[in-house]
């Protein structure tokens, strides 16, 4: 688990945050692309940045905005929901499966990746 984010990198994070709670989704990319610029361990940065991306309909971005996350956290449920998401969107069923099963073992309490 990387260490808590920096103040700099967390006041982008919410700044973001704050945009896509209000709808303004195309104001929240470039702070959350600094966000994991600045710390690219930044798991929340990298899964913000994907699922906002994937509303914005920029899928092959999100898609590897998601693959960060999920390996900056391998047995992270949300994570994985989430990419399985992200390349269903982009009509990549067969990832999209992968990404689902990973997901359906975190849900019953396995591991993806032993810790």
């Amino acid at each position: 688990m990387s260490p808590d984010p920096s103040p700099e990198v967390q006041d982008l994070f919410d700044d973001a945050s704050g945009c896509v709670a209000v709808g303004d989704l195309e104001d929240a990319v470039p702070l959350l692309r600094r966000c994991v610029e600045l710390d690219p361990t930044f798991f929340d940065g990298w899964h913000a940045l994907g699922m906002v991306l994937m509303k914005l309909d920029q899928l092959k971005e999100a898609i590897g905005a998601g693959m960060m996350a999920t390996t900056l956290r391998p047995n992270d449920l949300l994570a994985w929901t989430a990419l399985s998401q992200m390349y269903v969107q982009n009509r990549q069923i067969a990832e999209a499966e992968d990404a689902k099963g990973k997901a359906r073992i975190l849900s019953l309490g396995g591991k993806v990746v032993k810790e």
